[in-house]
Protein backbone atom coordinates (compact mmCIF):
# COMPACT_ATOMS: atom_id res chain seq x y z
CA UNK A 1 0.00 0.00 0.00
CA UNK A 2 1.43 3.45 -1.03
CA UNK A 3 1.60 5.92 2.06
CA UNK A 4 0.74 9.14 1.67
CA UNK A 5 2.67 11.54 3.66
CA UNK A 6 1.28 15.85 5.06
CA UNK A 7 3.29 17.14 2.56
CA UNK A 8 1.77 15.09 -0.74
CA UNK A 9 -1.91 15.84 1.07
CA UNK A 10 -1.08 19.39 1.21
CA UNK A 11 -0.11 19.36 -2.41
CA UNK A 12 -3.17 17.11 -3.37
CA UNK A 13 -4.78 19.77 -1.66
CA UNK A 14 -3.84 22.72 -3.48
CA UNK A 15 -3.78 21.15 -6.40
CA UNK A 16 -7.56 20.34 -6.17
CA UNK A 17 -8.14 24.02 -5.02
CA UNK A 18 -6.66 25.28 -8.09
CA UNK A 19 -8.67 23.11 -10.60
CA UNK A 20 -12.03 24.43 -8.57
CA UNK A 21 -10.57 27.51 -8.98
CA UNK A 22 -10.75 27.13 -13.17
CA UNK A 23 -14.25 25.48 -13.33
CA UNK A 24 -11.36 22.25 -14.25
CA UNK A 25 -13.45 20.33 -12.24
CA UNK A 26 -17.41 19.97 -12.68
CA UNK A 27 -19.96 17.66 -11.32
CA UNK A 28 -20.42 14.38 -12.66
CA UNK A 29 -16.79 14.19 -13.61
CA UNK A 30 -15.54 12.00 -10.44
CA UNK A 31 -14.05 8.61 -10.88
CA UNK A 32 -16.81 5.72 -9.31
CA UNK A 33 -16.93 5.62 -5.99
CA UNK A 34 -15.52 9.48 -5.10
CA UNK A 35 -17.70 12.51 -4.15
CA UNK A 36 -17.94 14.57 -7.42
CA UNK A 37 -16.07 18.06 -6.26
CA UNK A 38 -18.92 20.84 -6.77
CA UNK A 39 -18.05 24.35 -8.74
CA UNK A 40 -17.70 27.67 -7.21
CA UNK A 41 -21.10 29.28 -7.72
CA UNK A 42 -20.94 31.58 -10.66
CA UNK A 43 -23.15 35.01 -11.14
CA UNK A 44 -23.83 33.93 -14.67
CA UNK A 45 -24.54 30.11 -14.10
CA UNK A 46 -23.76 27.34 -17.37
CA UNK A 47 -27.51 25.77 -18.24
CA UNK A 48 -26.43 22.94 -19.66
CA UNK A 49 -28.90 20.42 -22.04
CA UNK A 50 -31.37 18.07 -20.63
CA UNK A 51 -30.05 14.69 -21.28
CA UNK A 52 -33.18 13.71 -22.29
CA UNK A 53 -35.53 15.25 -25.05
CA UNK A 54 -38.70 16.96 -23.53
CA UNK A 55 -41.68 14.48 -24.11
CA UNK A 56 -43.68 15.93 -27.29
CA UNK A 57 -46.86 17.67 -26.53
CA UNK A 58 -50.26 15.10 -25.75
CA UNK A 59 -53.85 15.46 -27.26
CA UNK A 60 -55.96 17.81 -25.57
CA UNK A 61 -59.46 18.48 -25.49
CA UNK A 62 -60.65 21.44 -27.07
CA UNK A 63 -63.89 22.50 -25.42
CA UNK A 64 -67.45 22.76 -27.64
CA UNK A 65 -65.12 20.80 -30.95
CA UNK A 66 -66.94 17.77 -32.47
CA UNK A 67 -65.04 14.70 -32.14
CA UNK A 68 -64.22 14.97 -35.46
CA UNK A 69 -61.99 18.27 -36.77
CA UNK A 70 -62.40 19.07 -40.43
CA UNK A 71 -61.28 22.52 -40.07
CA UNK A 72 -60.23 24.93 -37.55
CA UNK A 73 -61.19 28.47 -37.22
CA UNK A 74 -62.31 30.83 -40.48
CA UNK A 75 -62.06 34.35 -38.60
CA UNK A 76 -58.19 33.70 -38.39
CA UNK A 77 -55.50 33.88 -41.07
CA UNK A 78 -53.69 30.86 -41.10
CA UNK A 79 -54.33 26.91 -42.18
CA UNK A 80 -52.77 23.75 -41.16
CA UNK A 81 -51.00 21.64 -44.39
CA UNK A 82 -51.03 18.31 -43.02
CA UNK A 83 -48.82 15.10 -44.15
CA UNK A 84 -49.56 11.53 -43.93
CA UNK A 85 -46.03 10.04 -42.69
CA UNK A 86 -45.27 7.35 -44.65
CA UNK A 87 -42.61 6.73 -48.03
CA UNK A 88 -39.15 7.49 -48.82
CA UNK A 89 -37.78 9.40 -45.84
CA UNK A 90 -35.52 11.63 -47.84
CA UNK A 91 -38.55 12.73 -49.57
CA UNK A 92 -39.92 13.61 -45.47
CA UNK A 93 -36.60 15.62 -44.36
CA UNK A 94 -36.80 17.52 -47.83
CA UNK A 95 -40.52 18.40 -47.26
CA UNK A 96 -39.67 19.47 -43.85
CA UNK A 97 -36.92 21.52 -44.51
CA UNK A 98 -38.62 23.49 -47.33
CA UNK A 99 -41.77 24.14 -44.80
CA UNK A 100 -39.61 25.62 -42.24
CA UNK A 101 -37.58 27.90 -45.11
CA UNK A 102 -40.75 29.54 -45.47
CA UNK A 103 -41.66 29.91 -42.12
CA UNK A 104 -44.24 27.09 -42.01
CA UNK A 105 -44.94 24.22 -39.56
CA UNK A 106 -46.93 21.28 -40.50
CA UNK A 107 -48.64 18.39 -38.98
CA UNK A 108 -47.07 14.45 -39.82
CA UNK A 109 -49.37 11.98 -39.30
CA UNK A 110 -47.19 8.85 -38.58
CA UNK A 111 -47.62 5.03 -39.79
CA UNK A 112 -46.30 3.03 -37.10
CA UNK A 113 -44.31 0.61 -39.31
CA UNK A 114 -42.93 3.71 -40.97
CA UNK A 115 -41.35 4.67 -37.55
CA UNK A 116 -39.76 1.32 -36.82
CA UNK A 117 -38.39 1.67 -40.01
CA UNK A 118 -37.12 5.33 -39.19
CA UNK A 119 -37.17 5.84 -36.13
CA UNK A 120 -35.44 9.04 -36.31
CA UNK A 121 -37.33 11.06 -38.12
CA UNK A 122 -39.89 11.24 -35.11
CA UNK A 123 -37.64 13.38 -33.22
CA UNK A 124 -36.67 15.42 -36.43
CA UNK A 125 -40.53 16.24 -37.22
CA UNK A 126 -40.48 17.58 -33.42
CA UNK A 127 -37.74 19.56 -33.40
CA UNK A 128 -38.38 21.28 -36.43
CA UNK A 129 -42.07 22.63 -34.62
CA UNK A 130 -44.21 20.41 -36.17
CA UNK A 131 -46.84 18.26 -34.62
CA UNK A 132 -46.83 14.83 -34.63
CA UNK A 133 -49.57 12.09 -34.93
CA UNK A 134 -51.42 8.40 -35.22
CA UNK A 135 -51.94 7.52 -38.70
CA UNK A 136 -52.80 3.60 -37.44
CA UNK A 137 -49.81 0.84 -37.65
CA UNK A 138 -50.06 -0.13 -40.98
CA UNK A 139 -51.97 2.27 -43.17
CA UNK A 140 -55.02 -0.63 -43.60
CA UNK A 141 -58.65 0.26 -44.07
CA UNK A 142 -59.28 0.56 -41.00
CA UNK A 143 -63.13 1.59 -41.37
CA UNK A 144 -63.67 -2.10 -42.06
CA UNK A 145 -61.65 -3.56 -39.35
CA UNK A 146 -62.91 -5.68 -36.50
CA UNK A 147 -63.28 -4.05 -33.07
CA UNK A 148 -60.36 -5.31 -32.27
CA UNK A 149 -58.05 -5.59 -35.05
CA UNK A 150 -59.00 -1.48 -35.19
CA UNK A 151 -58.20 -1.42 -31.40
CA UNK A 152 -54.44 -2.48 -31.93
CA UNK A 153 -53.73 -0.68 -35.42
CA UNK A 154 -54.20 2.38 -32.81
CA UNK A 155 -52.64 1.13 -29.80
CA UNK A 156 -49.56 -0.06 -31.66
CA UNK A 157 -49.08 3.34 -33.23
CA UNK A 158 -49.36 5.19 -29.54
CA UNK A 159 -46.77 3.02 -28.43
CA UNK A 160 -44.76 3.41 -30.38
CA UNK A 161 -44.96 7.17 -30.70
CA UNK A 162 -44.76 7.19 -26.69
CA UNK A 163 -41.22 4.95 -26.75
CA UNK A 164 -39.76 7.45 -29.23
CA UNK A 165 -41.25 10.33 -27.65
CA UNK A 166 -42.62 10.23 -24.64
CA UNK A 167 -45.89 11.33 -26.01
CA UNK A 168 -48.57 9.06 -28.08
CA UNK A 169 -49.16 12.00 -30.54
CA UNK A 170 -51.09 15.33 -30.67
CA UNK A 171 -53.22 13.97 -33.27
CA UNK A 172 -54.74 10.76 -34.51
CA UNK A 173 -56.25 10.55 -38.22
CA UNK A 174 -58.15 7.10 -39.72
CA UNK A 175 -56.53 5.25 -42.53
CA UNK A 176 -57.53 5.09 -46.07
CA UNK A 177 -60.41 7.13 -45.02
CA UNK A 178 -61.12 10.93 -44.60
CA UNK A 179 -63.34 10.16 -41.72
CA UNK A 180 -63.70 7.68 -39.09
CA UNK A 181 -66.30 5.56 -38.32
CA UNK A 182 -68.05 5.65 -35.33
CA UNK A 183 -66.32 2.82 -33.87
CA UNK A 184 -63.03 3.96 -34.88
CA UNK A 185 -63.50 7.09 -33.42
CA UNK A 186 -64.71 5.82 -30.19
CA UNK A 187 -61.63 3.74 -29.95
CA UNK A 188 -59.56 6.57 -30.45
CA UNK A 189 -60.82 8.59 -27.69
CA UNK A 190 -60.09 5.54 -25.81
CA UNK A 191 -56.63 5.53 -27.04
CA UNK A 192 -56.16 8.83 -25.61
CA UNK A 193 -57.10 10.97 -28.64
CA UNK A 194 -60.25 13.03 -27.61
CA UNK A 195 -60.82 14.21 -31.63
CA UNK A 196 -59.95 12.38 -34.64
CA UNK A 197 -58.37 15.04 -37.15
CA UNK A 198 -59.70 14.65 -40.35
CA UNK A 199 -59.57 17.83 -43.45
CA UNK A 200 -61.14 19.29 -46.13
CA UNK A 201 -58.80 20.29 -48.94
CA UNK A 202 -57.30 16.34 -50.43
CA UNK A 203 -54.83 17.82 -52.23
CA UNK A 204 -54.98 14.28 -54.08
CA UNK A 205 -51.32 14.30 -54.56
CA UNK A 206 -51.33 10.23 -53.92
CA UNK A 207 -52.88 10.06 -57.11
CA UNK A 208 -49.34 11.69 -58.85
CA UNK A 209 -51.06 14.43 -60.93
CA UNK A 210 -47.91 16.80 -61.21
CA UNK A 211 -46.78 19.53 -59.13
CA UNK A 212 -48.55 22.17 -61.21
CA UNK A 213 -51.92 19.88 -60.82
CA UNK A 214 -50.91 19.70 -57.00
CA UNK A 215 -50.71 23.36 -56.33
CA UNK A 216 -53.66 24.37 -58.54
CA UNK A 217 -55.98 22.40 -56.08
CA UNK A 218 -54.53 23.41 -52.63
CA UNK A 219 -55.07 26.70 -53.56
CA UNK A 220 -58.19 27.04 -55.55
CA UNK A 221 -59.71 25.41 -52.29
CA UNK A 222 -57.55 26.29 -49.24
CA UNK A 223 -58.63 29.47 -47.26
CA UNK A 224 -58.71 30.73 -43.60
CA UNK A 225 -59.11 27.64 -41.06
CA UNK A 226 -58.56 24.63 -43.68
CA UNK A 227 -56.98 21.61 -42.87
CA UNK A 228 -54.99 20.21 -46.07
CA UNK A 229 -54.32 16.76 -46.82
CA UNK A 230 -50.81 15.56 -48.24
CA UNK A 231 -48.22 12.75 -48.14
CA UNK A 232 -44.62 12.57 -47.87
CA UNK A 233 -44.10 9.65 -50.14
CA UNK A 234 -44.64 11.91 -53.43
CA UNK A 235 -42.14 13.80 -55.55
CA UNK A 236 -44.88 16.01 -56.97
CA UNK A 237 -45.68 16.67 -53.59
CA UNK A 238 -42.09 17.95 -52.38
CA UNK A 239 -41.90 20.21 -55.77
CA UNK A 240 -45.57 21.73 -55.42
CA UNK A 241 -44.73 22.84 -51.94
CA UNK A 242 -42.37 25.82 -52.39
CA UNK A 243 -45.52 27.35 -54.48
CA UNK A 244 -47.89 27.16 -52.56
CA UNK A 245 -46.74 28.06 -49.70
CA UNK A 246 -44.88 31.28 -51.54
CA UNK A 247 -48.86 31.87 -52.91
CA UNK A 248 -50.32 31.54 -49.31
CA UNK A 249 -47.87 34.12 -47.76
CA UNK A 250 -48.90 36.32 -50.53
CA UNK A 251 -52.73 36.19 -49.86
CA UNK A 252 -51.81 36.35 -46.19
CA UNK A 253 -51.96 33.24 -44.81
CA UNK A 254 -49.72 31.27 -42.29
CA UNK A 255 -49.23 27.45 -42.39
CA UNK A 256 -49.23 26.50 -38.85
CA UNK A 257 -49.47 23.19 -36.91
CA UNK A 258 -52.72 21.86 -36.35
CA UNK A 259 -52.22 22.39 -32.49
CA UNK A 260 -51.62 26.63 -33.33
CA UNK A 261 -54.67 26.25 -35.66
CA UNK A 262 -57.23 25.13 -33.02
CA UNK A 263 -55.69 27.04 -29.96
Amino acid sequence: MVRVTPTDRRTALRTGAGLLATGALTAGCGTHGAVAARPAPSAHPTTHPPTTPTPAPAPRRLPGRPAQLTHGPRTHPRLALTFHGQGDPALARRILTEAERHGAHVTVLAVGSWLDEHPDLARRILDGGHDLGNHTQRHLAINTMTEADARTEIAACADRLKRLTGSIGTWFRPSRAPQASPLVARLAQAAGYPHVLSYDVDSLDYTRPGAAAITRKVLAEARAGSVVSLHFGYPDTALALPAVLEELARRGLSAVTTTELFS
